[in-house]
């Protein structure tokens, strides 16, 4: 693989969707050294993000990921620019809440790659990890541990749980956290603070265009989008109900994008609740940017997606199920709603009060574009790996 010495990114640089520098911008290295990162699996939504930080490195990334179950309906990838990817055999073991991988071939990739440090998932269910560290260590190279974070646990065996998990962590030269509720979650297990970072989870760049221009009011009905696999976690069901709950005056337009197993039932129960709802199929990069640009309210009342950042940078305020903390730092008060999990409800006085108030949701959009502008994109998930890396 040749070296990528004369490439990476820096605070003032820009990317391009797929990752590579914008304009051709050619700057110095930030992470001097090779790496190796190990993933179960490799989203398509995460490729991006590799290719990026593999610029950072003067001698190259190496990702060893593998495939999910088959029920588990994540669209992967192989095709990376900069990136060295190795396929692994993910052997899965049991499901649900004793669900455990091993991955075969993770020790020969180590060998042939021979990684001056290694960013590995955070997860005890990954069973190959102590190997991969005890393989490092030997090599006296560090370590980072990569993760959601470790939520209190409760019950009677709670105590000898958190210890367990700590000494999992405590392989670990560092950590990074994908929010700042993980950080304090890892922190409040013992885990030094001072060894945790966080690098707000980024899907798109910072925004290369500025903010569309949108009036002051609503012309005509105002629109509601919704972009996702309609899957019945995402519970599209419940933002077809709620639209329908609103008084016919501020009634929206609902564009759902997306295809997935739910589309003929939501489409048969938009017909006999809610025939303002328009699915338009699966849209993909480009094909998305018009939807963005003429929505006023971009909703998403399930679990996952983070397409809501995408959504962001063309200014647009969020309603969200409260999830894993990731949402936490992206979703605040000023740039939209974080609405409980599975309550309806909830979703309904949301966008009542998101469609009740023009002036102020474009204000609200105005916050969502300067959070992805400055806080929250991948130069700066980048930036923080690389600051988590030369800290060791």
């Amino acid at each position: 693989m040749e070296s990528l010495r004369d490439r990476t990114i820096n605070d003032g640089g820009q990317m391009t969707e797929d990752g590579g520098p914008r304009n051709g911008d050619r700057i110095s290295p930030a992470y001097v050294g090779r790496l190796g990162i190990q993933q179960r699996v490799l989203p398509a939504y995460r490729a991006p993000f590799f290719d990026a930080l593999a610029q950072a490195c003067a001698d190259g990334l190496s990702l060893f990921a593998g495939l999910p179950r088959a029920d588990e309906a994540i669209a992967v990838t192989d095709q990376l620019r900069f990136t060295h990817y190795v396929s692994a055999k993910n052997i899965h073991i049991l499901s649900g809440p004793l669900y455990l991988c091993y991955q075969r071939g993770l020790l020969d990739w180590l060998v042939d790659w021979n990684p001056d440090a290694l960013i590995l998932e955070a997860n005890p269910r990954y069973l190959t990890t102590p190997a991969a560290v005890r393989w490092m260590r030997r090599r006296g190279r560090p370590v980072v541990g990569w993760g959601l974070g470790s939520p209190l646990l409760s019950g009677p065996l709670a105590g000898l749980r958190s210890t367990a998990r700590l000494r999992f962590l405590g392989q670990f030269d560092a950590l990074v956290a994908y929010s700042q509720r993980g950080v304090e979650e890892y922190a409040a297990l013992g885990f030094p603070p001072e060894c945790i970072f966080v690098a707000p989870n980024a899907a798109v760049p910072r925004p290369s265009s500025p903010i569309p221009l949108r009036p002051s009011s609503f012309s005509g009905r105002p629109s509601v989008l919704f972009v996702g696999r309609l899957q019945a976690r995402k519970r599209v069901d419940f933002l077809l109900q709620a639209c329908a709950s609103l008084p016919e005056e501020i009634q929206p337009r609902l564009v759902i994008v997306g295809a997935g197993p739910e589309r003929e039932r939501l489409e048969f129960l938009a017909g006999k609740i809610y025939p303002l709802a328009e699915f338009v199929g699966s849209k993909f990069q480009g094909e998305l940017a018009p939807y963005f640009a003429a929505a006023d309210l971009f909703v998403l009342p399930g679990t996952g997606g983070l397409a809501v950042q995408e959504a962001m940078s063309y200014g647009l305020p969020v309603i969200m199920a409260r999830g894993d903390g990731t949402q936490d730092d992206l979703v605040r008060p000023g740039n939209g709603w974080q609405v409980p999990p599975e309550d309806l409800e909830a979703l309904k006085i949301a966008l009542h009060s998101a469609l009740s108030d023009a002036p102020r949701l474009r204000a609200m959009g105005a916050e969502s574009y300067s959070i992805v502008s400055e806080e929250i994109n991948l130069e700066r998930m980048v930036g923080v790996f690389v600051e988590a890396l030369n800290s060791l």
